[in-house]
C-alpha cells in the first residue's frame, strides 16, 4: 500500500492546479517542474512499445521467416526513437508557450489551464508511443506474419 499511497500523491502533484499565476516564470517553472515525470511516463511507455514491437517482430520472423516491422538497417529504430524524444519534447515546450499566449492575449487567469493541457497532452503521447506496437500486431494479426 505505501506505493499506491506514493503514487496518489505523484498524481495530485502532477496534475495540481496552479496557485501562483502573477509572473510568467511561474508558469514556465509549473510546466518544467513536470517535464521529468513527463519524459518518464512517455519513456516506460516506448519501452513497453518497443518490447511488443520487437516481440511481435522476432516471433514473426521464427514462425514465418520476415521480420516483421524491422528496418534496415537496424540503427533506424535508434535513430528514430531519440527524434521522437527530442520531437514530444519540443512540443511539451508548447505547453506552457500556449499558456502564456492564452493568458496574455485574453487577458484571462488560467489556473486550470495547464493541468488540463498536461494531461491531454500527455494522453496523447502516451497514445502515439503506443501505436507502433499496435500496427506491427495489427500487421502480424492481417498478413499471418508474412508482411506486405
Amino acid at each position: 500500500m505505501p506505493l499506491l499511497r506514493i503514487s496518489l500523491a505523484l498524481a495530485r502533484w502532477l496534475f495540481s492546479h496552479q496557485l501562483e499565476k502573477s509572473h510568467p516564470a511561474h508558469v514556465v517553472a509549473w510546466w518544467e517542474l513536470r517535464r521529468l515525470p513527463y519524459n518518464v511516463i512517455v519513456g516506460a511507455t516506448a519501452a513497453l512499445s518497443l518490447g511488443v514491437f520487437f516481440a511481435v517482430g522476432f516471433t514473426c520472423e521464427r514462425a514465418a521467416g520476415v521480420p516483421l516491422g524491422f528496418p534496415t538497417p537496424p540503427l533506424l529504430v535508434a535513430i528514430a526513437v531519440l527524434a521522437y524524444g527530442v520531437v514530444v519534447n519540443v512540443f511539451y515546450t508548447g505547453g506552457w508557450i500556449l499558456e502564456l499566449l492564452v493568458a496574455r492575449l485574453w487577458r484571462v487567469s488560467t489556473p486550470a489551464f495547464g493541468p488540463i493541457a498536461f494531461t491531454l497532452w500527455t494522453t496523447l503521447s502516451v497514445v502515439v508511443t503506443l501505436i507502433p506496437a499496435g500496427l506491427v500486431i495489427l500487421l502480424a494479426a492481417v498478413t499471418s506474419c508474412r508482411g506486405l
